[in-house]
Formats: C-alpha cells, sequence, structure tokens
C-alpha cells in the first residue's frame, strides 16, 4: 500500500467573508474514525451550502471539518477500523459532512457510493449533494408518485436539474421555473413539461392556468420569502411542499387560511445535520434505484463548469452569478 503523506493542500474560510476568503492552506490528512474510509479527491462539487458557509451562515455540525466541500469522487486509500464496503483503491463518490476543498477527504463509508459506470470522476463528483437532497425531500418525505404534478424551483441549478430528471423518470408531469430564455431551453431538454419565466409571469398564475385550476402535487423550494404562500396558491389539494432552502428570506406573515383549506403538508428538511445512519438509507435507495438509471444512460448531472482547486475563489463568483446551467465543479491533480 502506498504511504500516505503526513500534509495536503486545502481551500480553506480564512474568515467570514466574500469569494477572496478562500485560502490555500496546507493541514494535517484526516485521521480516520470507526467506520471511515479516506478518499483521494479526484474532484469536489460546489454547492450553495458552501457558499453560505463562507459568509459565515451555514457552521459546520459539530465534529465535522471546518473545510467548505459536500461531495467529492476519487479513490480509496485508507479504511477505518470495521469499513469494509469500500476497499482500497475503489473508485467512489461520497456525500461528506466537510471537508471536500482538499486533497484528501474522509466520509463514513455509508456515504460513499461506486462511480457509476460510464462517469468521469469530474461528473461524479456532482452526484451525492443534489442526488441525496432530491431523493430524500421529492420521494422520500413528499412521496412524489408516478402521474403526479412536480413543481421544483430554479430548474438549473444542481438541485433542479437533478429533480427535473428524477421526477421525471419516476412518472411526474414536471414544471419548472428559469429566469431567461436559454435556462428554458436547457431545462426543457432535460424533459420539463411546463417551464415558466418568473420574469415574465407570476409562476403561481401559470401553474393554474396548465393544470386548469387544479394545480400541482408536490413542490420543491428552495427559494422562500413571498414563493412560500405563492407555492400555497399553486398546490393542489392535499399538495406537499418540501423547503429546502430559503433563499429569499423567511416568510413573516402568510395566510394560513390557505394552508388549512387546501389540506396542505408544508415540510423541510436541511441534510448536513442528519445521522450518519440516516444519509446511509438514502445511499442504499440511491444505489437500487438511481444508479441503474445513471449507468444507462437515462439521467445524469448537467455540468456548468470546472475550475482548478485553487481557483475555488472563481467558483463561487460563478455560482453567486447565478448564470450557471447545472453543476460547478473543482478539480484537483492526480
Amino acid at each position: 500500500m502506498q504511504k500516505l503523506p503526513d500534509s495536503m493542500t486545502v481551500v480553506a474560510i480564512s474568515e467570514p467573508g466574500g469569494p477572496e476568503v478562500l485560502k490555500i492552506e496546507t493541514r494535517p490528512v484526516p485521521e480516520l474514525g470507526q467506520g471511515e474510509i479516506l478518499i483521494r479527491v479526484a474532484a469536489a462539487g460546489v454547492n450553495r451550502p458552501d457558499v453560505l458557509q463562507r459568509k459565515g451562515a451555514y457552521p459546520p455540525p459539530k465534529g465535522a471539518s471546518d473545510l467548505p466541500g459536500l461531495e467529492v469522487a476519487g479513490e480509496v486509500v485508507a479504511c477505518g477500523t470495521g469499513a469494509t464496503l469500500h476497499p482500497i483503491g475503489a473508485k467512489v463518490t461520497a456525500l461528506a459532512p466537510g471537508g471536500g476543498y482538499a486533497e484528501y477527504c474522509k466520509v463514513p463509508e455509508g456515504h460513499a457510493l461506486p462511480v457509476p459506470e460510464g462517469l468521469t470522476m469530474i461528473q461524479a463528483a456532482a452526484l451525492p449533494e443534489t442526488f441525496f437532497t432530491v431523493w430524500t425531500n421529492v420521494f422520500d418525505r413528499s412521496g412524489l408518485k408516478s402521474g403526479e404534478r412536480f413543481l421544483v424551483h430554479g430548474g438549473t441549478s444542481g438541485i433542479g436539474t437533478t429533480a427535473i430528471q428524477l421526477a421525471k423518470a419516476f412518472g411526474a408531469e414536471v414544471f419548472t421555473t428559469v429566469g431567461s430564455a436559454d435556462k428554458a431551453e436547457a431545462v426543457k431538454a432535460l424533459g420539463a413539461d411546463h417551464v415558466i419565466n418568473y420574469r415574465e409571469q407570476a409562476f403561481e398564475k401559470a401553474v393554474l392556468e396548465a393544470t386548469d385550476g387544479e394545480g400541482v402535487n408536490v413542490i420543491l423550494d428552495m427559494v422562500g420569502g413571498d414563493y412560500v404562500e405563492r407555492n400555497w396558491k399553486a398546490a393542489a389539494i392535499e399538495g406537499r411542499i418540501c423547503q429546502i432552502a430559503t433563499l429569499n428570506g423567511i416568510a413573516e406573515n402568510v395566510n394560513f387560511s390557505r394552508l388549512m383549506v387546501k389540506r396542505l403538508t408544508h415540510t423541510g428538511s436541511t441534510l448536513r445535520p442528519r445521522s450518519d445512519a440516516f444519509k446511509t438509507e438514502i445511499a442504499n435507495s440511491l444505489r437500487e434505484k438511481v444508479w441503474p438509471l445513471i449507468e444507462s444512460g437515462r439521467i445524469g448531472p448537467v455540468m456548468d463548469s470546472t475550475f482548478p482547486l485553487s481557483e475555488a475563489a472563481d467558483a463561487h463568483r460563478r455560482m453567486e452569478s447565478s448564470g450557471h446551467i447545472g453543476k460547478i465543479v473543482l478539480t484537483l491533480e492526480s
């Protein structure tokens, strides 16, 4: 077995602030605990929670690395006590509690999955955060079924492109919102049945018009703010809304009568603080129900751009511009 180095190059958050606070540092290679594996990182996904953490608004859970980075792909180079799922040398992609912006990243073994056949490491690094999030919120929590209508906001985000493909693959009629004509074309290519440019029309009115007033059964929302009550207007009787972020802030005043009259369920969750066992259950479901779809080419990550690890600040600028379509990924030399 190849001897591991004592130190590694990482991108750390020097202080809360803009992209410029992301700095290259040297850190010790992580030490493994029970049931953990060490991955030599080939690529790491960039996600909105990384941006929030950089700003000081999304601290890592207790015991997690203070480095940003919630998803990686690479090669297993060491296994902790009791870790037997992925042998040394295995190519994996994994959900991480933090620490992905580094040459080496440790994760619980149950949060790693084999790199799907036909995907590069860069593509594989774009999978975990969005696929784990969409699966647990859309299918487990909200119970989306074949034949139902589904709306996801931000159709060209990593979450959006994943949700469109998964909902379509499992038989839903898919609605999504976008902010430009080129983004509309991109989501149509992914299979969206109804595309609403939120700059040109109110999405709730467009949804009701397209459904003869019936509305949609499930809504996945990361916007919050005034979208909360607008989602209730767009929802069908007995509709389910799942909140996974509040990028437009908190809704302080809403009319709960609409929630009651329509018998709606408005739930929400965050993935990062959940237990290792919970995330392992999601990984098992993905491997059984979704990985075959990826390997068959029916669905896959939508890639926007890649940046070297040393240019993580530029990757964050790209994300904050909201011009991206799909995933942004950091690359490391092998």
